[in-house]
């Protein structure tokens, strides 16, 4: 097992319990992405309404943040608490977000943008809340100020060193502490930039987390804020060098090490992780199957897929063919993971088609519905006895290991409704097992959503009226619940067969062995 095998699992694990407390919903690991983008606007929020009672100049700052904190403790201090934990939560946030796609192999491939995009976020996160401690201007801001400024001048962009304006009272003046409030201000602002570029190749993106579960994160970091208030240290005093602070382990927690280690070995470090980072995504780089390709001749760009999409991959153009319809759909193939979910989208993707080539509106050239529809027939060929159980499931999920009666694709999405009839209708099983990825977080993003809702008749294409859903069975269950598969499915299978054969079912003849082509019809011969 790899070392991001192992990462995936432990999330998976740790995740379970997490489910079980708040619901698949409002699992906060589920939800990194919209708490970090929530916790950006708290920041904001409580900022702005700080900076009314903040006075920029250098001789009063600390005096005015004491007057807010102590005097108007009851909404300015207990907002400037909020303040300061908001932002130590912004970056816990954000780099269990970080090492959690890393774990689920969320950045290689088609998937780079949203990855190197997030790699500046880190370092203006950690630039927002380091000119936000130099503005309490305590012992604390002086020891942030002298440390940056000495880091600072080691570079080779300065004329003169930034650090002396730090060496005496004198030579410190209330424009150059301005200038830091323009940072502390300017910085969150291309940090918004930042974060709307990181999202731009991410259909319909979650920026805001489910409404109880900001509403349980709004109330925690409030009672923390009244048990445990943010306190400012002595004032700053340039004759004297801070000789012990306290420090704010999440956003300065590298600062001791900044003390001990030359300049050019911090500059150096932080360049070659940077570079890393950037780099992750080809190291290696993925191997990922052809792009969807699109067939005009059975396209009438009804535009399913293109909503049905997660990466934004698909999009809606003038048609081009002649052919009595308005649009057509194209693949971007720098977007398209090949998941799969569009061909599930379409509704000319049907298994029943028994005059020509299976071929429809969309499909993956690596794994055609034809090719499902063969691998179905094959895998039937396993099962024996009664109460005999299909599964087509996800390979990202518990039931991601091929075994016999078991159809692995890339995403459960992937899999038109009509296949589930298709199954049922022809005798290939008694009842059908779909095991998607966990309900918490599908790896394709909305593969588990659409596919529930299409079984539900609430989004297209519907599952038919004439499946009965009594034969149809849903597993949403992570990469370390693989061991309670085999117990659901024989559970399931004791019910089917309790209820007997399938209404009207009737076996496939050779008309459809002929259909499905020569692999499937290979293995009906017993030949493969």
């Amino acid at each position: 097992m790899s070392i991001r095998s192992a990462f995936k699992r432990g999330f998976d694990r740790l995740e379970r319990p997490l489910d079980a407390a708040f619901g698949p919903d409002w699992n906060p690991l589920a939800n990194l992405g919209p708490l970090g983008w929530f916790m950006f606007w708290i920041v904001t929020a409580t900022g702005i309404y700080l900076f009314i009672f903040f006075d920029t100049g250098v001789v009063n700052a600390y005096e005015s943040v004491e007057w807010l904190t102590n005097d108007h403790w009851y909404h300015a201090g207990v907002t400037r608490t909020f303040h300061r934990y908001a932002s130590d939560l912004l970056v816990v946030v954000m780099l269990i977000h970080l090492v959690r796609e890393w774990a689920f192999d969320r950045y290689r491939g088609k998937r780079w943008f949203s990855w190197v995009t997030g790699v500046p976020v880190i370092w203006f996160v950690y630039m927002s809340g380091i000119t936000g401690y130099w503005l309490v201007w305590d012992k604390l801001a002086q020891y942030v100020a002298l440390t940056t400024t000495e880091l600072l001048d080691a570079l080779p962009f300065f004329a003169e060193p930034i650090a002396r304006n730090f060496l005496t009272p004198e030579s410190l003046s209330s424009r150059f502490f301005t200038l830091m409030v323009f940072l502390h201000v300017a910085i969150p602002l291309l940090l918004l930039l930042l974060m709307w570029i990181h999202i731009q190749r991410i259909a319909a993106a979650r920026t805001n987390p489910p409404r109880g579960l900001a509403m349980l994160t709004v109330g925690a970091l409030l009672i923390v804020s009244l048990v445990i208030p943010a306190v400012s240290q002595e004032p700053a005093d340039l004759a004297t060098v801070p000789a012990e602070v306290g420090i704010d382990w999440f956003i300065l927690g590298l600062y001791p090490v900044i003390d001990m280690v030359p300049p050019s070995v911090i500059w150096t470090g932080a360049m070659l992780i940077t570079l890393l980072l950037i780099g992750l995504p080809w190291l290696p780089p993925r191997r990922e199957a052809e792009a969807a390709e699109v067939f005009l001749d059975f396209c009438n760009g009804c535009s399913r897929c293109v909503e049905d999409c997660p990466y934004s991959a698909i999009t809606l153009v003038p048609r081009s063919d002649g052919a009595a319809f308005p649009h057509e759909v194209v693949v971007d193939p720098a977007r398209c993971v090949a998941c799969g979910i569009c061909m599930g989208a379409c509704p000319s993707s049907s298994p029943f088609r028994r005059s020509g080539p299976l071929i429809t509106g969309i499909d993956l050239p690596g794994r055609s519905l034809e090719q499902v529809r063969a691998e179905v027939i094959a895998a039937a060929a396993d099962l024996t006895g009664p109460g005999r159980i299909m599964t087509i499931a996800c390979e990202h999920g518990a039931a991601g290991t091929p075994e016999k009666g078991r159809v692995v694709l890339p995403c459960v999405a992937m899999a038109p409704p009509s296949l589930f009839d298709f199954i049922l209708s022809r005798d290939l099983a008694d009842g059908v097992c779909i095991a998607g990825c966990a309900e918490r977080d599908c790896q394709n993003r909305k593969g588990t959503e659409w596919t529930k809702a299409r079984i539900a008749r609430e989004r297209d294409p519907m599952l038919r009226q004439r499946v009965p859903r009594e034969r149809l069975l849903t597993i949403w269950k992570g990469p370390s619940e693989s061991g309670k598969i085999a117990g659901e499915v024989a559970e399931f299978s004791k019910s089917v067969a309790a209820l007997g054969p399938v209404d009207n079912a009737r076996p496939l003849n050779p008309d459809d062995l002929e259909a499905v082509g020569p692999s499937a019809k290979k293995t009906e011969d017993g030949e493969s």
